[in-house]
């Protein structure tokens, strides 16, 4: 395409020292650098532009300039011969977004960035879609903007389908262009107002639960596989797939985000999909037991299930991958909406990928997602710990890790030994704002200790251990890494494009009032009443904090139970005891239990009862 990257300033190599910060951050508490401040410590800005313009170069070079179309991929060359005969919505939308931010970041100037826009977006507009709906379908030639009817590579047809998720990322990247480009502002907006993502959402997809789920998409004539017959808006009969996505630590979570916003999707349907799924035996085919509590949101009751994962409880994914777990989180605040959900899990999956990486596998680098297969193709990467898939999305391609399922089936594999594992450079820059020298630095020894970086950035994947390296760029994964780099270095402002006041008053108010169960550490229980060591005149009963959901136990010194209890969603319990009135120190401990078998014990607690007065 026409116009020249600008100069960013110092000329730096891919692995050019880190600013190093006085001492290493605490893993971040209640989330990353949204609203202000990064934690994990501060990296050097002039490193990270460099990067960026690398991987703007990439997309720039598989974007075809008539059309405005980026293809799927491209080989590492750059060589425009190389780029692939198709395109899909999302690799659309991750261009658009990506033109922002190379603007923004004064990589290319005004009238080019508003010229590739302009060209995209009219382009759009000519492209054949779903005319109801407005949803776009999901393989487009990017050398005309007509549809595929056949792969390029073997000549098989190709059934039509419109995806709610891809069309979800389109969408959200015309919100950023109709934001960040007034003078487009009409035209990407009469785009997205086009698009009604209500015709996803079958609001009997959770009939136990009384609120509904979105379907994985839908073809306009019958397919040859599975599907349903029907049209939830009431027009011409579509097919919808057999599925729906009923996960909530998933990428697909955008569409139901913008469907909530326009008013298409009610707020309920947030409450519908799983955080885990049960903790019981009929669900013991899932990757490990989750523990948790049920809270009730607007009526409907959610099981807020965690997985452990060494010390840390977090909300797991479908496969375990990062883009799973953050990829809506770079146009969605969701650490700043909703600070007790999102904003406490994000950055436990980031550390879990990192210990993942260094520590259980110890590979020596770490960032775990979908991305290119080194030896070929393409693949699902990802922590088979972190997802209730039963095999998992595996690091390594191979290895399964089954600890079982406590109290229903034994694990497996619980300690395996990891092969050649395969990081993908996009799934590390995902993770930037929780912990920015933690990503760097892995980046940097990625670059410096394979051939992994070339004229349009990082290579797709890494295995790390035989060292082959995927040498091309898809555009989904570097627009990714756009993404996370501006928003690092612009404080988050792909976000502040996206969000309007519409979305604040739709969507805001839904995230903000959960709260999952994730921790950072476990919670070890306390007794509050009586006080430790302050005399009392007897005791009657005990009360205190715990984990939310868990089953207490208060032991005394001689092995004996005072008494037991359920922790209740709040973290608080209450039990009755035998009248302890013998003057003295009494010295017991509390324990916890939850569904997932893990028990922690406080340390010894002194009661005092003092006798009358």
């Amino acid at each position: 395409m026409a116009g020249v990257l600008a100069a960013t300033g110092a000329a730096l190599l891919p692995g050019a020292a880190v600013a190093s910060p006085a001492a290493p951050a605490a893993l971040p508490a209640g989330g990353g650098g949204h609203g202000g401040g990064h934690g994990g410590g501060h990296v050097d800005p002039d490193l990270l532009r460099t990067w960026l313009a690398d991987t703007y170069t990439s997309l720039d070079a598989m974007t075809d300039p008539g059309t405005g179309l980026v293809a799927d991929n491209i080989e590492g060359s750059l060589d425009p011969e190389t780029a692939s005969a198709y395109t899909s919505p999302t690799n659309i939308g991750g261009y658009l977004w990506s033109t922002v931010v190379a603007r923004d970041a004064g990589l290319v100037d005004d009238d080019t960035a508003r010229e590739r826009l302009a060209t995209t977006l009219g382009t759009l507009e000519r492209m054949d879609r779903h005319d109801a709906s407005g949803m776009y379908y999901n393989w487009y030639d990017p050398a005309t903007g007509d549809r595929v009817d056949t792969w390029p590579d073997d000549g098989a047809p190709v059934e039509h389908f419109l995806s709610s998720v891809d069309n979800g990322w389109l969408a959200a990247a015309l919100r950023v262009v109709a934001e960040a480009e007034p003078s487009l502002a009409e035209q990407a907006r009469g785009l997205y107002d086009g698009m009604h993502f209500g015709i996803y959402y079958n609001p009997e997809g959770r009939p136990d639960l009384g609120v509904g789920l979105i379907r994985g998409g839908f073809w306009d004539t019958e397919p040859s596989g599975c599907s349903v017959p029907g049209n939830y808006t009431g027009g011409e009969q579509v097919y919808y797939t057999c599925h729906h996505y009923d996960t909530t630590v998933s990428e697909t979570r955008i569409a139901l985000y913008l469907g909530i916003t326009d008013g298409e999707i009610p707020a309920e349907a947030y409450w519908g999909t799983y955080r885990t799924f049960p903790s019981t035996c009929d669900w013991s085919w899932q990757e490990q037991r989750p523990s948790g509590v049920t809270r009730t949101y607007d009526g409907v009751p959610v099981y807020e299930g965690v997985y452990q994962y060494d010390e840390m409880a977090l909300v797991p994914g479908w496969g375990g991958s990062m883009f799973e777990a953050l990829m809506p989180d770079m146009l969605v605040p969701e650490s700043e909406w909703a600070p007790r959900s999102w904003g406490a899990n994000h950055p436990l999956v980031v550390e879990a990928q990192k210990r993942h990486g260094l520590d259980e596998a110890g590979y020596g680098y770490w960032g775990f997602s979908p991305a290119s297969n080194p030896a070929g193709g393409y693949a699902e990467y990802g922590v088979d710990s972190l997802g209730m898939r039963s095999d998992g999305y595996l690091s390594d391609g191979t290895t399964d890790v089954d600890a079982g399922f406590a109290g229903c089936r034994e694990g497996t594999n619980p300690d395996p030994e990891f092969g050649d594992g395969v990081v993908t450079p996009h799934a590390a820059f995902l993770g930037l704002e929780y912990d920015p020298r933690g990503v760097v630095e892995n980046l940097q020894r990625i670059a410096a200790d394979f051939d992994a970086y070339g004229p349009g950035g990082f290579y797709d994947a890494v295995a790390v251990r035989s060292g082959t390296v995927a040498e091309r760029y898809l555009s989904l994964d570097q627009a990714m890494i756009v993404a996370a780099l501006g928003n690092y270095l612009d404080d988050g402002a792909l976000r502040e494009y996206v969000v309007d006041d519409e979305m604040e008053q739709n969507l805001r108010p839904v995230l903000a009032a959960e709260v999952f169960s994730s921790a950072a550490e476990p919670v070890v229980p306390a007794i509050t009443e009586p006080a430790p060591k302050r005399p009392v005149s007897r005791i009657e009963g005990l009360a205190g904090t715990g984990e939310p959901g868990a089953h207490l136990t208060v032991t005394g010194r001689d092995g004996a139970t005072w008494c037991t209890a359920d922790v209740d969603a709040d973290g608080a319990w209450a039990c009755d005891v035998p009248p302890v009135t013998r003057k003295g120190a009494h010295h017991v401990t509390a324990s916890t239990t939850n569904d997932a078998g893990r028990t922690v014990t406080s340390d010894r607690i002194t009661l005092v009862v003092a006798g009358h007065r």
